[in-house]
């Protein structure tokens, strides 16, 4: 994808599964028979994916959705370790730095981005739901950040940053430094998922979430995701200033004189994202 144009009606992925309706697109890996797990040519139709996301409008939420009762197992193992294995320094920086990209790219697109995650959510796959907005899990579900498992640092595709402020940094350190499963129940408590719901309602719970925020004031909810992102290092009067402007922005869009409007004639407002 090189235009600066984005169909979400007519994108055919070749690496995973998509669907669109009513302004929420879902992804789903599509290897379910060994867990979902992600390839060179994956990582990088993701990655490319969410850059082109920047110019799709009428895409207003993502969900990533499991496939087969798992969500991601990581890096293939045959496909992606074992090469890995044989590389020489070069290559294995420009692996690094592709993997990393993905979840710049998740960060920097503007749709809010939901995971909704059964079974299996390892490596990669748990960095995927780390680098999402929001997060719910079914009661069976594993996180687990195994990096130092297989004999490499926590500090993978922005682990150390994001992690800590989610759920803390010494959560976080011991997730990292064990690389042990993280339950739903536990996830929940600790603020890492923002709920757990029945395996046969999850799909269908998060996807109401979806429909909700899409149909919401969706530029101002890309503003708040803005904000969210470039505020972990500013000072507070950097900040206060930063979301000063953001909000003069929003207040210059159709939807806050929707909002105003209905409150008058005291009516639910209908966002239309502009």
């Amino acid at each position: 994808m090189t235009t600066r144009t984005f169909d979400p009606a007519t994108y055919a992925p070749e690496h995973f599964l998509w669907e669109f309706s009513e302004g929420v697109a879902t992804i789903r890996l599509n290897r379910p028979e060994r867990k979902n797990p992600l390839t060179f040519e994956s990582y990088a139709e993701l990655r490319d994916l969410f850059r082109a996301l920047v110019y799709a409008g009428d895409v207003h939420v993502v969900v990533f959705a499991s496939n087969g009762g798992n969500f991601c197992s990581g890096g293939d193992v045959h496909e992606i370790i074992g090469p890995l294995v044989a590389m020489e320094m070069p290559g294995l920086l420009e692996f690094t730095r592709m993997t990393g990209d993905l979840v710049k790219a998740m960060r920097a697109c503007p749709q809010t981005i939901v995971s909704a995650v059964q079974g299996v959510s390892a490596g990669a796959g748990a960095i995927i739901t780390m680098a999402s907005d929001l997060r719910y899990a079914s009661p069976e579900a594993k996180t687990a950040f195994l990096f130092n498992r297989v004999g490499l640092a926590g500090c993978d595709m922005g682990a150390c940053a994001i992690l800590p402020r989610i759920i803390g940094q010494g959560r976080a350190s011991e997730l990292l430094f064990f690389g042990r499963s993280l339950g739903a129940e536990e996830g929940l408590a600790w603020g890492y998922f923002n709920g757990v719901f029945p395996a046969e309602e999850l799909d269908e719970r998060v996807l109401e979430l979806a429909r909700k925020l899409a149909s919401g004031p969706t530029f101002a909810n890309a503003m708040t995701k803005n904000q969210l992102n470039h505020e972990w290092d500013m000072s507070l009067e950097a900040a206060i200033e930063a979301e000063a402007q953001a909000q003069a922005i929003c207040m210059k869009t159709r939807d806050f004189e929707r909002a105003y409007r209905a409150f008058v004639d005291k009516r639910k407002p209908e966002f239309e994202g502009d």
